[in-house]
């Protein structure tokens, strides 16, 4: 006990030293955090637009899939505006590799979801996939490491590999709704149908938009018998 103690305390000597050669910095304003903080500072925890979606059954991000997709309900836990700390921070993550960064997000999705009701009976969390290729090429599926973040804070597990991109797809930027949809349509697949047969599912994103590649993912997965569906992404755009 006494060695685990003397071992601790050597930990806390060495990271402290590290800090102060090394200062953490927040990842919305990039001033130095201090004890006690993990990536974002308290300013910018307080002052970044968090909606209430997960408070209503119906809400701005499930009206987008009206009349698309049947989803039992969804939520973002922040609104995205361009050049905004929103965008600023998820950047940090999804195009710098900061990682520890994208599970803590999807921590702080899970806790808000977790103070619902509506989503009180997802048995199984998949993030949207990505093509092969580009897997390989970022090195790691964005949505995944978000699933992780909400995997650990809703005590659900996350079942990457049960949804799979076939189709490489284009960049879905500056492309209308409609050609989203074509971008995207048919370009799922579920290798494994019975592990997801009579499951409630909860798909996470990153960031929705019109909804065309959640749309795409979700009507693959309902296509197999007893599936329901919600949604949770990081952010969605005005």
């Amino acid at each position: 006990m006494e060695s685990n103690c003397v071992s601790d305390a050597v930990k806390d000597i060495w990271r402290s030293f590290v800090t102060l050669i090394y200062p953490r910095s927040c990842c919305g304003c990039y001033k130095v955090l201090v004890t006690g903080e993990e990536h974002l500072c308290g300013f910018c925890r307080k002052d970044m637009p968090r909606t209430d979606f997960y408070m209503y059954k119906e809400n701005p991000l499930t009206q987008r899939f009206w009349g698309r997709v049947q989803v039992e309900s969804g939520s973002a836990l922040y609104h995205f505006q361009k050049g905004g700390r929103v965008q600023r921070v998820i950047h940090q993550f999804k195009y710098r590799g900061n990682l520890s960064l994208g599970v803590f997000l999807g921590r702080l999705l899970g806790l808000s979801l977790l103070q619902s009701e509506h989503y009180a009976d997802v048995g199984m969390i998949i993030p949207v996939p990505l093509h092969p290729a580009k897997l390989r090429a970022r090195g790691f599926n964005q949505s995944e490491v978000i699933c992780r973040g909400v995997s650990e804070a809703m005590n659900v597990p996350c079942s990457a590999g049960l949804l799979v991109r076939e189709k490489e797809t284009a960049t879905q930027t500056r492309k209308e709704r409609f050609m989203r949809w074509e971008n995207v349509s048919a370009g799922f697949k579920t290798p494994d149908p019975l592990a997801v047969t009579n499951k409630n599912i909860l798909l996470v994103d990153d960031v929705v938009t019109t909804g065309a590649t959640l749309e795409a993912c979700a009507q693959t997965l309902l296509h197999i018998p007893g599936v329901r569906i919600w949604l949770a992404t990081l952010a969605i755009t005005e």
